[in-house]
């Protein structure tokens, strides 16, 4: 073979190549475009023109009238923004002890024991329910004329009515159903741990906490990971147990951003009426 076939053979071969990767490229393009499409249609889109309007005071209604930073203004200067920033902020420390809780039930709930499959669907009935349904559920529970808590601790108390308590109260009852839904991401990563792992730290004296920690939890990381996001999402578009339990009371103290925004959009409506 002279010397140009062979220089003509891995040409031809990169040309090959080149095009299928052109090819396959341009294929990803028309799979990815649809919902790029949509994400900039329902995401970015209304992100942009949410952060236009606040520019402006419009009713949804009457013709826009430019404002400048005269709303920014009245939303820093109101007492209620920042209580509902504050109580964010509560929700979002404390609602992450849902993936801890949800990691030992998993542990527990991961045994080979008669009678377990009973146990784990008792773990995930919360996690079916809707929220509206959980906060009735524990509004019956708190009330403080005939509810469960009355009964368990002997009188009745307004945790609801109170100011200090009813944040502490509706995290409590989001926790939940929160806390089997990690559980079920923890049971399905502990499905997936390498068996022999864990045997072969086993025979090498690992037990208990310490396999717990250095060979269990960095093979749930993905899961861990799942857990700790959808959570922190959860807390932030915390909504429908304030709005079921205390509409935000009293006196705003349970209020969050999410029902802040509700809240303002309820007002200027009834000023329209």
């Amino acid at each position: 073979m002279s010397h140009t076939a062979a220089r003509r053979l891995p040409a031809a071969r990169h040309r090959r190549v080149s095009t299928t990767r052109r090819h396959q490229h341009r294929a990803a393009f028309f799979f990815l475009l649809p919902g790029c499409a949509l994400f900039a249609l329902c995401v970015i889109y209304p992100i942009i023109s949410s952060i236009s309007l606040s520019f402006y005071h419009w009713d949804g209604m009457t013709p826009k009238t430019f404002a400048g930073l005269a709303n920014y203004v009245e939303l820093f200067q109101s007492d209620t923004f920042y209580t509902a920033l504050k109580n964010n902020l509560i929700w979002l420390a404390l609602f992450l002890l849902a993936p801890p809780l949800g990691l030992l039930f998993a542990l527990y709930l991961n045994q080979q024991v008669r009678g377990m499959r009973v146990v784990k669907s008792l773990f995930f009935a919360p996690f079916v329910l809707s929220g509206v349904v959980v906060g009735l559920v524990f509004s019956w529970f708190y009330d403080p004329t005939f509810g469960l808590l009355r009964l368990i601790v002997g009188r009745g108390i307004p945790v609801l009515g109170d100011p200090h308590t009813v944040t502490l109260g509706i995290i409590f009852a989001a926790l939940w159903p929160q806390a089997p839904f990690c559980m079920i991401l923890y049971l399905t990563g502990l499905t997936g741990i390498n068996p022999e792992v864990v045997e072969a730290a086993r025979m090498e004296g690992a037990q208990g906490l310490r396999l717990l920690w250095h060979v269990i939890l960095p093979q749930l990381r993905p899961a861990t990971f799942m857990a700790v996001v959808l959570t922190v999402i959860g807390a932030l578009r915390s909504f429908d147990l304030i709005a079921v339990m205390s509409g935000g009371g009293p006196f705003d103290s349970s209020t969050v951003l999410a029902y802040f925004m509700y809240d303002q959009t309820k007002h200027t409506q009834l000023k329209l009426c």
